[in-house]
């Protein structure tokens, strides 16, 4: 009779799984989670849960744009507390986006107080600013108590919330949206609200509307920074593949100074580059001689002019070659890459 030991049986309320199968299997739901609870907008209303939880709360609290502003501390601590239990640091950051007219085409909070600037200045803390929705928001909200939409129980089930908002104004298409997932990324542009809606009339009316047709209405993006677009194949592969990549410019003018001198005046930037940064990169080329065509460089913005840019050139210098150099060595040219991605039926989906 031996004497060695049986091994312990193992409890029936454990497998064995390969580690590889198991991490694939693991990984794939947490990807799937930050991509529906987080990361991706839904193709319906255009927002991302964090931001239709703000407007929710905002809703509650019966802030339209006719209301009196509220503190931002108020609505982050309703949003956190009845919808978005992820804290303050995540709610207000995203509120303040909202707010900010350089960001969003059309701004769904009305923000009152510092809410940073173009030049990259952040915002006040959120027990000094207030706001309220804007008309464009209260028409996401419309009929919303009419049974229009589907209601799920909040993170505690004290509460419901809705899965969406009625969405009366296309916020996807006219807002556009940025996000980075687990394995993907979406970045929307913005669009001109009118040309949309012409956009929209026009499919209602021939629901076999042949994309050149469309584009007739819809040309191309619209940034609320201004600036040019150069060339149309990233808008057509864009729109037909759901991924292309535009090359954006400043916008500017020439204004002639004494003695035959010129000087090249900044009016509109690329989307998403602070302003401070150009103003930077030049004063930066003209001290280690990649600019040796220009003077001075001045920022000259205020109120009546929120962007101007002031590049002096030297006396005799190619206007021609001085703007090749800047388009160059500066963020005055960039590049703006389009992925259509959003969220249909919690899946995502590249939307062409």
């Amino acid at each position: 009779m031996s004497d060695t030991p049986e091994a312990p049986k193992q409890p029936e309320n454990i497998q064995n799984l390969p580690l590889v199968e198991e991490m694939q299997d693991s990984y794939m739901r947490y990807a799937m989670s930050v991509i529906v609870s987080r990361a991706l907008p839904d193709a319906r209303d255009g927002l991302k849960p964090s931001q239709r939880r703000i407007l929710v709360a905002m809703n509650d609290l019966k802030l339209g744009p006719r209301s009196q502003h509220r503190k931002c501390a108020k609505i982050s601590g309703d949003t956190t507390g009845n919808y978005h239990p992820h804290g303050d640091a995540v709610v207000y950051p995203t509120l303040v986006r909202l707010a900010q007219p350089f960001n969003m085409r059309y701004p769904l909070i009305d923000g009152q107080g510092n809410f940073g600037s173009i030049d990259g200045d952040p915002p006040a803390a959120m027990r000094y600013t207030e706001a309220r929705m804007t008309s464009a928001a209260t028409d996401m909200m419309e009929d919303i108590d009419k049974d229009t939409v589907d209601f799920i129980p909040n993170y505690d089930e004290t509460t419901t919330e809705p899965v969406v908002l009625p969405a009366k104004f296309p916020n996807l298409l006219v807002n556009g949206s940025t996000g980075i997932a687990v394995g993907m990324a979406t970045n929307i542009p913005p669009h001109n609200l009118g040309e949309i809606v012409d956009g929209l009339i026009l499919l209602i009316d021939n629901p076999a509307v042949t994309l050149p047709e469309l584009m007739e209405k819809v040309p191309g993006p619209d940034f609320p920074t201004g600036g040019l677009i150069c060339g149309r194949q990233g808008i057509n592969d864009a729109y037909t593949r759901g991924r292309g990549t535009l090359k954006l410019r400043a916008k500017t003018h020439s204004e002639e100074m004494k003695g035959g001198r010129v000087r090249i005046v900044i009016d509109e930037i690329p989307y998403g580059i602070i302003k401070n940064t150009i103003t930077e990169k030049l004063v930066e080329c003209v001290k280690d001689g990649r600019l040796p065509e220009v003077s001075d460089v001045r920022d000259e913005s205020d109120r009546k002019n929120p962007i101007r840019l002031v590049i002096e050139l030297k006396s005799g210098v190619s206007e021609d070659v001085a703007m090749n150099k800047l388009y160059r060595h500066t963020p005055m040219q960039t590049t703006y890459p389009i992925i259509n991605i959003a969220l249909v039926g919690k899946q995502p989906k590249t939307m062409v």
